[in-house]
């Protein structure tokens, strides 16, 4: 009996490699799709920011209506702020304006306008109400990659001092606030 010939078992290799890279990426998908269902994967948390550590270093100029900030104003902070990244061009965003509007007379509010154009960013806020106090622009989006966002609406609580306390990568609602955001806050203000 002889053996095959090399090039037919490198033909043979070469057709099996993209079948067990199809297997691999299955057997991933699975494990991930069998973690949500029993609550161990959550989608949203990846890309999450290191939760207790000071906010990056950044500066985003005034978005119409309102006024730019950095880091040094969030760290200057006594008092919580929300920090929320949002874009005109976003649907869940849209979305997501009657609860932060809803929360606007409880808890201060900063908004970052996401690789959105000016006029677009301050006709969506004039169109679904603005419940931002200050008001920045992340043209190019090189702000949200040093928040570490993968997308939008993405909102941080900072605590005294620029700290993260809090971050969440979909759009708030009633369940949110109630059941984490809120318990959050009563925490910081007892401490």
């Amino acid at each position: 009996m002889s053996n095959p010939p090399e090039n037919m078992t490198r033909r043979r290799l070469l057709m099996a490699a993209p079948l067990a890279g199809a297997a691999i990426v299955g057997v991933g998908f699975w494990k991930m799709l069998s973690g949500m269902q029993h609550g161990s994967f959550n989608p949203h948390d990846i890309n999450a920011p290191v939760l207790n550590r000071p906010v990056p270093d950044f500066s985003v100029p005034d978005q119409a209506p309102g006024q730019g900030f950095s880091a040094q104003d969030l760290r200057a902070l006594t008092q919580p702020v929300l920090v929320n990244f949002f874009a005109s061009w976003c649907i869940p965003c849209l979305a997501e304006m009657p609860t932060l509007m809803g929360l606007k007379d409880d808890l201060t509010m900063w908004g970052i306008a996401y690789k959105d154009r000016p006029e677009n960013a301050a006709g969506f806020l004039k169109h679904s109400g603005n419940p931002f106090t200050r008001l920045g622009s992340d043209r190019d989006g090189r702000v949200g990659i040093d928040w570490g966002i993968s997308g939008v609406p993405e909102t941080f609580l900072i605590g005294p001092g620029g700290i993260i306390r809090w971050h969440s990568a979909a759009p708030l609602d009633v369940d949110s606030i109630r059941g984490t955001l809120v318990p959050l806050l009563e925490s910081l203000k007892k401490s």
